[in-house]
């Protein structure tokens, strides 16, 4: 299996490189985010998945709605748990699961040990970003679940590059 690579404009981020976490977030904002945006991008994670031949299931949600999931082969229900936990921590810090446990790390600590939340229901593992929309906020979230935690928040970021690169080739003005 193949890791995702250094690509498009924000390369790949290490789980304590918080300028690169950051700049990923600031860099992977879409200019709107629609059903058929949700099913594009739902689809380039599970083409990229499948090349790989990663065992993981893919959630692409807007707000409470779930507008994509995909399970690929070796992923199993444990992985749909993840995606809930990775998830709810974007949902409730605005950035990615990635960079928030980072920033954790980063204060000499662990999120288990030190957010106070229920470790059954928070992760900050790799694998969930926030869907920005520009002039919106933060509208919804996009998860991978199966892989190594740094592997899993890379597909994530190569996903939306490659949605990002679709809107410009549409000619989207944000995009």
């Amino acid at each position: 299996m193949s890791t995702p690579g250094k690509s498009g404009t924000t390369g790949t981020a290490g789980p304590d490189d918080l300028a690169g976490l950051e700049a990923q977030e600031a860099a992977l904002v879409l200019p709107h985010f629609t059903y058929e945006d949700a099913w594009t991008l739902g689809t380039i994670l599970t083409g990229l998945a499948r090349e790989r031949r990663a065992p993981v299931a893919i959630d692409v949600r807007r707000g409470a709605q779930r507008l994509f999931h995909c399970a690929l082969p070796g992923s199993s229900a444990d992985n749909d748990a993840w995606i809930e936990r990775k998830r709810r921590v974007v949902e409730r810090y605005g950035v990615s699961s990635f960079l928030v446990g980072a920033r954790f790390r980063a204060k000499g600590t662990t999120f288990e040990l030190s957010s106070r939340l229920d470790p059954d229901r928070f992760a900050a593992h790799g694998g969930s970003f926030p869907l920005t929309v520009e002039g919106a906020g933060v509208v919804g979230a996009v998860t991978v679940s199966g892989l190594p935690q740094a592997e899993d928040h890379a597909l994530v970021v190569l996903g939306l590059e490659r949605l990002l690169s679709s809107y410009r080739s549409r000619g989207d003005a944000a995009g």
